[in-house]
């Protein structure tokens, strides 16, 4: 058997009252939430795997968001908070993709772009909880040894796209 998918993970951390909160925000059954649920999910995690292959400043700010995603200090910590303490600058990098994502999901759909917005507000906290995770869970021994809280030097942009790998890792599931 293969390995959840991103999507997977984000419906079973997502859980049954949220997922029921989801479907009638959209006016649909569970069923109809968790395809609208995927499908936004593949659009953001999709617009982020884009924007981190790019050497421009949004593809800086995505590595930047996974690097402190994956740092071992934030593996606890982004569990507290609905995974917001942990996730500020990946937060960020979400909301910033929501309205582009929410434009294309509307067109695919047929839901008004600002319902799923609203979802992808309530998808935010899953997302970075699912991304830390498994960051968390397929890190392991990715890096050479730190002591804890010492920052991984030069975190951010990687030659040869070692973030890009992580974050396509962490999004892909069995890709190892």
């Amino acid at each position: 058997m293969s390995e959840p998918s991103f999507q997977d993970d984000v419906l079973s951390e997502l859980g049954d009252d949220r997922l029921t909160e989801i479907a009638g925000l959209l006016g649909t059954d569970a069923s109809g939430a968790r395809d609208t649920i995927t499908t936004t999910v593949g659009a953001m995690t999709g617009d982020l795997q884009q924007k981190a292959d790019t050497d421009d400043d949004d593809g800086v700010e995505v590595r930047q968001a996974v690097a402190e995603v994956t740092e071992p200090p934030l593996q606890g910590v982004a569990t507290l908070g609905g995974g917001l303490l942990g996730g500020g600058l990946m937060a960020g990098v979400l909301a910033k993709v929501s309205r582009p994502v929410a434009a294309a999901v509307s067109k695919k759909t047929g839901i008004p772009a600002p319902t799923v917005s609203r979802v992808i507000e309530l998808l935010i906290p899953v997302l970075l909880a699912v991304f830390a995770k498994r960051a968390a869970a397929g890190k392991g021994g990715a890096g050479a040894p730190q002591a804890p809280g010492t920052p991984a030097p030069g975190a951010a942009p990687s030659p040869g796209g070692g973030l890009g790998d992580l974050l396509g890792q962490i999004l892909g599931g069995g890709k190892r």
